[in-house]
Parts: structure tokens; C-alpha cells; sequence
């Protein structure tokens, strides 16, 4: 009744940022909720349950544009996770009437991912089952994540580039590897011969919650100086 927190929590960061950076929320889909919570009673199964998350994640998204989030993620990682046995147009469907009342409003993206550190597939770690479908995403941007992956599918960004602005994960969440900003750099020039600068932007392959501290700000120290690096030699 009482939502899910996430107003709060943004609230609560805009008081303590720093003015100036544009500051984002996350909130999880109704699909990805309704994996956590088994089927039953009225509810025949789980797209049944999906459905009932609906309004309440749409409550969600309504009162953080209310209290000023201006860069809004819908994350549906399990929509990736199964994209390739479900019905995917009804999986574009569910999260398109859910953004429903926030588009316009907010600059939205969602997450297509494969698990932060902790997180292990379920399913074929490939983006080609999931497109052409997912590009009927109402988003502004979408994110892929490459990195864990070797930049497998690479090419796909091209696709979402005609349609959205991507993001793309070019550091992997699940290694401890450092990515030098040379690493960095290169990764960023491959991009670009897929897709062009003004709609790309650089990423971790997926949340860094569960990757430890000393590794997490080095490997964004990284990403941020790699991409620096391409930016100056671009000009």
C-alpha cells in the first residue's frame, strides 16, 4: 500500500547530492516482480500476477516525475532472461502500458541484462532472440551490456541506434579484471563504428551493488578516463 520505496529513496538522495548532476531512479518491472512471487488463487499464472503489479509500479513511476526525477530506468532483467521462449511481443505489451503514464514526462530506458556478480544465467546469454521485438520498446534508451560477453552481438547497437540512444556496457560487473582506460578506449572506438557518438553512452554491464568497493570505483575510474581519451582524440 504504502509503494515500493523508491520515491523515498530518491528524496532522500536529492537531498544529499551534490546541485548540478541529473540524478536517476530505478524501479523493477512487473514482470521481473512477478518471478518473485508464485501463482495461485486468482491469479492463474504468472502473467496474472504480472498484471496485478501493473498499477503498482505505474504508482511508483507516477510520484518519482511528481517529486522531480527527470531520468527514470525500468529494469526487466527477467524479460531478458526468458525473451527466448515467451511471447515477446506480449513481454513489449506489458512494459509499454506500464510507462504509459510517465512517457513524456521523463527521459526512460530500460536495462536488458544478464546479472550483476552474484547473478548467474538461466538462459542463452544472447541479444539476437530478443530483436526485432524489443526495438517497439516505448524508451529513450536502451542499454546492452558487452563486456562479460567480449562484445558478442556487437553489431546490435546499430539497430537500437536508429530507434534510441544506447548504452553500452563495456565493463564487466563479474571479473575482477581491471579494464585499463586503454581497454576502455578501444571497446568505445569499436562502438562507434556501429552506431554514432550523439546516441551512445558508456556503462557497466550491470549493477555494481554486489561487486566490492575497491574494485567498483576503479573500474569506473577506468570507464570515465577511457572514454576521455576518445573524446579528446575526437575532438
Amino acid at each position: 500500500p504504502r509503494g515500493l520505496g523508491a520515491v523515498a529513496e530518491f528524496q532522500r538522495l536529492a537531498r544529499l547530492a551534490p546541485p548540478g548532476p541529473t540524478l536517476k531512479a530505478s524501479v523493477p518491472g512487473p514482470y521481473t516482480l512477478s518471478g518473485r512471487i508464485a501463482a495461485g488463487g486468482p491469479y492463474a499464472d504468472r502473467y496474472a500476477v504480472a498484471e496485478a503489479l501493473v498499477p503498482i509500479v505505474q504508482r511508483e513511476l507516477v510520484g518519482l516525475v511528481a517529486a522531480g526525477c527527470r531520468e527514470l530506468t525500468v529494469d526487466e532483467p527477467s524479460m531478458s532472461c526468458y525473451a527466448h521462449r515467451e511471447d515477446r511481443p506480449r513481454l513489449v505489451d506489458l512494459f509499454n502500458r506500464t510507462v504509459a503514464p510517465v512517457v513524456g514526462r521523463c527521459r526512460l530506458s530500460t536495462h536488458l541484462c544478464f546479472g550483476n556478480f552474484k547473478g548467474r544465467a538461466v538462459a542463452p546469454r544472447r541479444y539476437a532472440p530478443m530483436f526485432p521485438d524489443f526495438l517497439a520498446f516505448t524508451v529513450d534508451e536502451m542499454h546492452v551490456e558487452m563486456a562479460s560477453r567480449e562484445l558478442a552481438e556487437l553489431e546490435i547497437i546499430g539497430q537500437i541506434a536508429e530507434r534510441m540512444d544506447v548504452a553500452v556496457g563495456i565493463v564487466d560487473v563479474k571479473s575482477y579484471y581491471l579494464e585499463p582506460p586503454e581497454e576502455i578506449a578501444r571497446r568505445v572506438r569499436l562502438c562507434l563504428q556501429y552506431a554514432p557518438a550523439e546516441r551512445l553512452s558508456f556503462a557497466p554491464d550491470c549493477g555494481l551493488s554486489q561487486t566490492a568497493r575497491w574494485a567498483a570505483r576503479q573500474k569506473l575510474a577506468n570507464l570515465v578516463a577511457g572514454v576521455r581519451q576518445v573524446r579528446e582524440q575526437l575532438g
